[in-house]
This record gives C-alpha cells, structure tokens and sequence, in this order.
C-alpha cells in the first residue's frame, strides 16, 4: 500500500491498529462518538463492534495519539473497560504511539559519515 490508499494525514509508515474495549457505550452516544472520532485528523478507520463492545482504530500517531482519541470517548459518557488486559493494552499503546512520533521527528545520524570536509581533495 502507498501513503495514496489512506485518508488525508495518514501515512503508511506511521499508521497503527489499535483494538480497545469500552464501556457504558450505547444506541443514544454511539453514533455521535464514532462520528466525532472518525472525523479526527490522522484517523484511517475506526469502527465498532457492537457485540463485544470494542473499538477498532486504526491511526497515523505521528498526528494523533491514544489519549486524545480517549478524550473524545470520555465526552460522550463511556470510557475503557475497567479491567486488567485492556489497561495493559491501553498503556503499551500510549507507550508506542510515544515512540512513533518522536521517530517521525527524529534526524538520523551516524558516526561512520564522512566530515564534511573529507570528500575534497587537494
């Protein structure tokens, strides 16, 4: 896939899946959480599972992040499943999504580069 199959603000380097469960989500603030989410800039997809009551996401981090996307859950009245899986999954993708953007940023170097100086001959 190139950077062209995705939504405006999602890069194919960048891009992560993320699957959480959530709780006190029903008919009345579904469709106004999932709107308001997919309408997120760097969001590629986001869809809920009814039935297990889970989200999937699926986002550029270099652009958004997880705690942001939880924000927006915790406006419309539901939050995280409160239970010991789903927090350790919550935590090691904020720790991911960290990592990714601050690699988005970062200027590579090597000590094995040539000085700038080095290349002319005299």
């Amino acid at each position: 896939m190139s950077d062209f199959d995705h939504r405006v603000g999602v890069k194919e380097f960048n891009l992560v899946t993320r699957n959480l469960r959530l709780s006190n989500v029903n008919d009345d603030n579904r469709a106004a959480l999932m709107a308001e989410i997919d309408h997120l800039f760097g969001i590629d997809e986001a869809i809920f599972n009814t039935k297990e009551q889970s989200i999937y996401l699926a986002y550029d981090a270099s652009n958004l992040n997880l705690d942001g996307i939880e924000d927006v859950i915790r406006k419309h009245g539901a939050d995280i499943h409160n239970d010991w899986w789903t927090h350790t999954k919550e935590e090691y993708y904020k720790f991911v999504d960290q990592n990714v953007k601050d690699n988005a940023t970062h200027t590579p170097w090597s000590c094995h580069k040539s000085p700038p100086s080095a290349g002319k001959r005299k």
